[in-house]
């Protein structure tokens, strides 16, 4: 008979000693096994997993085409729901007794049980992850969809009575709780449904009467299928869990993030909880590591803007500043030049609040101002570093101001964010800050103000009428626009789900400092002389921009209006 040794030993072929030392740590405190917690920390894959128990136990691990075309006869009684509940499959009768694929081959409880049920002595064994062996049930059984009432109704009346209290008592129970199989399924529904919507944020929202979930999908929130009020605790405690956070803190904010693996995709989510009158509110933020790092041609400039965006970015010095409200793509812009311009031959530095995204062969700095480390003192730092090129993630006040300026006076291309409604406004922001403006006339090459507008879908858009109103809109930026021209409007889909909307791209104000518009600023001109001079020049407005898109069947009337609303009484 062979040595069994514990499972640390063979997941140290798939996971460093590193990340099997955290997993073994965060054990001690959630009761929970290394190898799921391995999985659901984003640090192994079920596969892996599943590869090392198959080496310890000596079970094999069952794939899809070693799944028998039928399964076995299981008599008149109902196993459906007791399979789908604990990851069972009988799959045909051997000389043992019954060959039996499950996901939990340690759960011997579950295993007695099937024995009496079957009146076998033994069992034949294979292993197979929780996804494949529901999904043959599908395919034996007819489909039942997974949903947050199928996981509900399967909890026990006790489980559902947590309400986690504050003492020490209810702390550890509402532990247990969350690291129980069915808040851990409610939870891992939640985030892969989120995600097969394409959404970008998690909100779990308290309320006296009940608890609401939301999916911040292409800008919007909808609706999602909502557990119960008295599994608030449990579900915000299991996130907090997966978060590595605090699950007795209840008063204060807390921050962290989470790393798993979602339908193959490595995602990140950075998790922020706050309390409120009914509870902790959890915002989870998906960071899609596939989806961030766009091409400059992915971005949705127009052809002209593209060029001049191309030229700013590969300037020796200089500021190059973008702007926009939070959610506008700001991050995603400048992760896309910074991949445009890294080169061996440049040194790229960061100081970002957060690092959302890991860039290969920049160097990224994580703001701390709990230890001192702002975004003014990293900056100070990076300058001693010799770079090429800095990003400062947000220019928030005049110390960070004036030495981000410095640097580019010294040689040094910088990227940063303003928060400005448009390009123009952010002149006069750094005025406001104390910075001199002839300070800010020398060092700010270019000012790109940006939204992001929801995409028409593919499949559900139909043209329609359009009004003389609108045609003499449109006619600002294309002059010969036809009379025949009927822009297209969603109806709703499947493909995207009734909204009519597929996707984001952005809409852009692009702002090229030149002589008149230096000489503006060094006389503290209001920030509509600005933008008059901008548009002598050539500059777009935001809206303009979104009327090109529309044109171009690219989105709708009511999207552009929608996301440039605040700027209507400034267009000039």
């Amino acid at each position: 008979m062979r040595q069994r040794y514990p499972l640390g030993h063979y997941l140290a072929s798939y996971v460093s000693p590193e990340e099997l030392d955290q997993a073994v740590k965060l054990q001690k405190r959630t009761k929970s096994r290394v190898g799921q917690l391995l999985v659901d920390l984003g640090l192994l894959s079920e596969e892996n997993l599943y590869k090392a128990l198959s080496e310890q136990l000596g079970h094999p691990v069952l794939t899809d085409e070693n799944f028998p075309e039928a399964p076995m006869s299981l008599g008149q009684e109902n196993w459906t729901l007791f399979m789908r509940n604990y990851h069972v499959l009988p799959l045909e009768r051997t000389r043992q007794g019954v060959r039996l694929v499950v996901a939990d081959p340690l759960d011997l409880p579950t295993l007695d049980s099937i024995k009496l049920a079957m009146g076998v002595e033994d069992f034949d064994l294979c292993i197979a992850p929780k996804q494949r062996i529901d999904k043959w049930l599908d395919t034996y059984y007819g489909h039942e969809s997974l949903s947050v009432d199928s996981i509900v109704d399967g909890m026990d009346e006790d489980e559902l009575e947590i309400l986690g209290g504050d003492d020490e008592e209810d702390i550890n129970q509402l532990r247990d709780m969350a690291s129980e199989a069915p808040v851990i399924r409610l939870v891992n529904l939640l985030i892969s449904q989120a995600i097969e919507k394409r959404a970008s944020d998690i909100h779990i929202e308290p309320f006296e009467r009940d608890l609401r979930i939301r999916y911040r999908v292409d800008g919007i929130l909808h609706e999602a299928e909502t557990p119960p009020k008295r599994l608030q605790a449990a579900i915000i405690s299991r996130v907090k869990i997966m978060a590595n956070l605090n699950i007795a803190e209840r008063r204060l904010p807390q921050d962290g993030r989470i790393k798993m693996r979602v339908a193959g995709k490595k995602i990140d989510l950075r998790v922020s909880s706050i309390p409120t009158q009914f509870g902790e509110s959890v915002v989870m933020r998906i960071l899609d590591r596939s989806s961030i790092l766009l091409s400059i041609e992915d971005l949705g400039f127009p052809e002209d803007f593209q060029k001049i965006f191309l030229k700013m970015i590969h300037l020796p010095h200089g500021i190059f500043l973008v702007t926009g409200p939070t959610g506008s793509g700001k991050t995603t812009t400048l992760y896309a030049a910074l991949n445009q311009i890294n080169t061996a031959d440049k040194k790229i530095i960061t100081v970002e609040d957060p690092v959302e995204y890991q860039l290969p062969g920049v160097n990224q700095i994580q703001v701390n101002p709990k230890i001192g480390l702002t975004f003014s003192s990293g900056l100070r730092s990076i300058v001693r570093q010799d770079p090429d090129v800095i990003l400062v993630g947000e220019i928030r006040d005049t110390e960070t101001a004036e030495i981000a300026i410095q640097s580019a006076l010294t040689g040094h291309l910088v990227f940063s964010t303003l928060h400005t409604n448009d390009a123009p406004s952010s002149i006069t922001r750094l005025t406001d800050m104390n910075v001199e403006s002839f300070l800010v006339s020398s060092v700010i090459e270019g000012i790109l103000a940006q939204r992001l507008v929801r995409l028409l879908c593919d499949h559900c858009s139909r043209y329609i009428d359009s009004d003389p109103g609108l045609l003499r809109d449109l006619r600002t930026v294309i002059p010969d626009l036809p009379d025949s021209f009927r822009p297209r409007q969603g109806q709703g889909c499947d493909e995207c789900g009734g909204t009519g909307y597929m996707g984001r791209k952005g809409i852009f104000e692009l702002l090229v400092i030149n002589e008149e518009i230096r000489s503006l600023i060094n006389q503290n001109s209001p920030v509509g002389d600005l933008r008059k001079a901008a548009r002598r020049a050539g500059m777009r407005t935001l809206r303009e921009d979104g009327w090109l898109k529309v044109i171009r069947h690219e989105t709708t009337v009511e999207e552009v209006v929608r996301v440039t609303q605040e700027d209507e009484f400034v267009i000039i």
